[in-house]
């Protein structure tokens, strides 16, 4: 009687401890599958995200649908948090602000990194490089940066083109994006506009009398995530650091962009 008493108490023993593993795995897979509770996210089960929606081919409408190169970054990270991607669209100048209000998980709206909005968020590692080329007209005689000198300069509000363009000049119209600042120029208006290559080279294939001259700079475009969520930053950052070494980041460039820019250029001094 006594051993099976033993007996008993063995196997009530171990049903109790399969029990345990049973829910702590329960519980890694629900960690596993993203529900996202270490994250403190705007909408649970969601990764809220922010683009402008005006800066093709990096975010723009397709009918009521938001896409282009940041958008796949930004559904591509959501997937590997497990989490559903949930973009929304904003107006530039103010992504930054919504992410440090709390509108916003992240933005993934091509920011570049820059001294004065690391201190309102925090960035992950770079997930492509552009950097502030010289466009003109055809027949413009800015060949230089010294024939920049008192030149109108128009650029995106918002940008840190701004910063650029005042090394050269006070007369910098702002506009709402990079595309109208183009179109403008094509149209007669300003003697220059600053902005990134890939934008520079879309608006061209749409048939935009205008041209590159010269690149100023490299610049690091990242994702911004609020200073106090290091938890969804470190996420962010590994998930970014899987697609790159998959490849997966370099082919959604590719795909959107036409070229790789997930790697650093070399600009020659």
């Amino acid at each position: 009687m006594k051993k099976l008493k033993i007996a008993l108490f063995l196997m009530v023993s171990m049903i109790l401890l399969a029990a345990c593993g049973n829910s702590e795995s329960a519980n890694g897979d629900s960690n596993a599958a993203g529900d996202g509770a270490a994250y403190n996210l705007v909408e649970d089960g969601k990764l809220t995200f922010a683009a402008s929606g005006e800066f093709k081919p990096f975010s723009y409408m397709e009918g009521s649908d938001m896409v282009g190169y940041d958008v796949a970054v930004g559904e591509a990270i959501a997937e590997k948090l497990g989490l559903e991607p949930n973009p929304q669209r904003a107006k530039f100048s103010g992504i930054v602000t919504g992410v440090t209000e709390g509108r916003y998980d992240i933005a993934v709206a091509s920011h570049t990194i820059t001294e004065e909005r690391l201190q309102q968020v925090n960035f992950s590692e770079p997930y492509y490089y552009s950097g502030p080329v010289i466009y003109t007209r055809p027949d413009s005689n800015i060949q230089t940066e010294d024939d920049l000198e008192g030149k109108e300069i128009s650029v995106a509000r918002g940008t840190t083109y701004l910063e650029v363009a005042e090394q050269y000049t006070s007369s910098i119209p702002q506009v709402d994006s990079d595309v109208v600042a183009l179109q403008s120029l094509s149209s007669g208006h300003h003697d220059a506009v600053i902005t990134d290559d890939v934008t520079g080279f879309t608006a061209i294939d749409a048939g935009l009398e205008i041209e590159g001259k010269f690149q100023l700079d490299v610049a690091e475009q990242a994702v911004a995530v609020k200073k106090d969520n290091t938890a969804l930053l470190e996420a962010v950052n590994e998930a970014l650091e899987e697609m790159r070494e998959s490849g997966e980041l370099a082919a959604l460039s590719e795909e959107w962009i036409g070229g790789d820019i997930t790697e650093e250029p070399e600009i020659e001094e």
